[in-house]
């Protein structure tokens, strides 16, 4: 039996990708977006020509309108909140735009639910950020990349929180009130904290979604900077992967709800941002790729990899994608797209 889902920013990469799944396998689906990324336009034309016009139901609107909000969530038996505003550097220079969009918007989001009569689940993407800089966490620097000293698995979930930028703040202000919410109102949720997430239709810019960004870059050959010393590590996590668990987290729900969890890579799929992602990237080109330096950027972690064993316990979820085919599958999908790129 379809299930009616909403999704907030459902034009956006990650939603667009989901709603593509959903709709494949017969869900009802309102997608709910300000369209102000760039590629939201794009992502829902490939969806209506995948599926025809009227296959899902489109709000555009934004997760600040509490009102339109709570009156198109009223149907919704599960609520996937991927909208917001994305980029550290954004939040460094617009931090009101950030918190309104990030913090007052998924606090519309729980109030829409808490409101709702359908009692929905609300799967919230959060973020590794909301563990800011994890100063407290030795690292040790190798040859071509930075790594713990002393956390072979990757940041767990009882690391303390610290929001360590503006957008840490505002997405970990939505983090604890999903979870709050469960406690005093009895809201299902689940919280996803998101690594490096990567796949096609993720139209990246310099200041989010990296791995995309600097394929993008490369392949058409715009001009590449790497801030910093190149050797921060992040784990990746291909789109399938993520959706994967986005659908482990609805069929568990009974067991998993109120529950966080790392969603990333971990520790078997780590790469520095440059050291070992540019020559990847230069072998499936097939030229050298020249690069400007710039300085460390403000809440720029030298070392963020997850501990995803409870992801993996819990939700009998785990990557299934490798750094190596992901980044393959995205270079393909750029090359065959460079027209939308």
């Amino acid at each position: 039996m379809s299930k009616n889902y909403l999704i907030t920013g459902g034009a956006g990469f990650i939603g667009s990708n989901y709603v593509h799944r959903l709709l494949a396998r017969g869900e009802k689906v309102t997608v709910y977006d300000n369209l102000s990324r760039g590629g939201a336009s794009r992502n829902l034309a490939w969806l209506q020509e995948k599926f025809g016009e009227n296959a899902f139901r489109l709000v555009v609107g934004d997760v600040r309108d509490a009102a339109l909000l709570t009156t198109s969530s009223r149907e919704a038996e599960i609520i996937v909140h991927l909208a917001g505003q994305v980029a550290v550097t954004t939040s460094v220079t617009h931090p009101r735009e950030d918190f309104e969009a990030n913090a007052l918007g998924t606090f519309n989001v729980v109030e829409a639910a808490r409101l709702s009569e359908r009692r929905p689940l609300v799967i919230y993407a959060s973020t590794n950020k909301v563990y800011g800089g994890m100063d407290d966490v030795a690292v040790v620097e190798q040859r071509t990349r930075w790594e713990y000293q002393n956390l072979p698995f990757g940041c767990p979930e009882t690391q303390p929180l610290d929001f360590h930028s503006p957008y840490g703040c505002s997405k970990g202000t939505g983090d604890q009130y999903v979870r709050d919410y469960h406690r005093i109102y009895g809201l299902r949720s689940v919280v996803f904290r998101q690594s490096c997430i990567y796949g096609p239709r993720q139209f990246g810019i310099e200041d989010q979604g990296w791995v995309a960004w600097m394929t993008i870059a490369a392949v058409t050959g715009r001009p590449i900077t790497i801030y910093g010393d190149g050797n921060q590590v992040r784990d990746v996590l291909y789109i399938d992967d993520l959706l994967d668990a986005y659908d482990a987290a609805v069929e568990r729900v009974d067991t998993v709800e109120g529950q966080v969890y790392n969603l990333g890579g971990g520790p078997q799929n780590v790469m520095s941002i440059w050291a070992e992602f540019g020559p990847l990237l230069e072998k499936l080109l097939g030229k050298p790729i020249l690069v400007a330096r710039g300085d460390w950027r403000p809440g720029d972690q030298r070392v963020f990899y997850a501990d995803i064993r409870k992801a993996e316990r819990e939700l009998g979820w785990k990557p299934r994608v490798g750094v190596d085919e992901g980044v393959r599958r995205l270079f393909e999908w750029v090359k065959e797209n460079i027209n939308l790129c």
